[in-house]
């Protein structure tokens, strides 16, 4: 799969590809019971699901091809990644996560898809070199980052001048509970895409697409350098 370009570190961080999971560490209590071939095959099913669809539309927002270098922050299991890798892209896949990432090691490789790299970070403090990408996006993972300003200075500072940055999520209801509130309302997405210009982008928009039976708001902005 390679290295991610332009890092810090020389060497990926956390589970690689070929070492199994460790099973009574990362998985689900209900996981352990199942023969461990097929607990891996169920968590991992069940940690991708629907994701493919939301990450082939944001790809499609974003225009990737051969000439990118994207980051996928909050990567989880490396949907999107693998997405933009299989368009052509290189493509470095950043989560806090090293069982998220030892899963996602696993799946690229189970799919044989290259140009594709997994380093351990938060969006607040992303392993990679300044002006390295053309293209940092984040599918559903900004609600959990500690501080959305970092997040975007973090983005912008890795950026090339005029790369782009987009986030992408779930648009959700004012008052929703539960798993359903974590997304975007109306007014969040205006808050956000101000957020992107207080950080410095600019040409800020904000898009609505169809990902199967999910609705998404993707906020999308360029950079001006620094």
């Amino acid at each position: 799969m390679g290295e991610g370009f332009g890092t810090h570190d020389e060497h990926e961080v956390g589970v690689h590809a070929h070492e199994p999971l460790a099973h009574d560490a990362h998985l689900r209590p209900w996981h352990r019971l199942l023969p461990a071939g097929l607990a891996e095959a169920v968590w991992a099913a069940s940690m991708t699901l629907g994701r493919g669809a939301a990450a082939r539309v944001v790809a499609d927002v974003a225009v990737v091809g051969a000439a990118d270098r994207v980051v996928d922050v909050g990567c989880g299991p490396g949907t999107a990644a693998r997405v933009a890798a299989r368009r052509g892209a290189r493509a470095t896949g950043v989560d806090p996560s090293p069982a998220m990432l030892g899963l996602a090691r696993w799946i690229t490789t189970l799919a044989r898809t290259s140009g594709v790299a997994f380093l351990e970070g938060g969006a607040e403090s992303l392993p990679l070199e300044s002006g390295t990408a053309t293209i940092v996006w984040a599918l559903a993972s900004e609600h959990h980052w500690r501080d959305r300003a970092a997040g975007l200075t973090e983005a912008r500072r890795v950026l090339v001048p005029g790369g782009r940055v987009l986030i992408a999520e779930r648009a959700v209801t004012p008052g929703a509970t539960g798993h359903a509130r974590h997304g975007l309302t109306d007014a969040q997405a205006g808050e956000l895409a101000h957020a992107m210009t207080r950080a410095g982008f600019a040409g800020v928009t904000c898009v609505r697409r169809r990902a199967r039976r999910r609705n998404l708001v993707i906020v999308s902005a360029r950079s001006t350098g620094r």
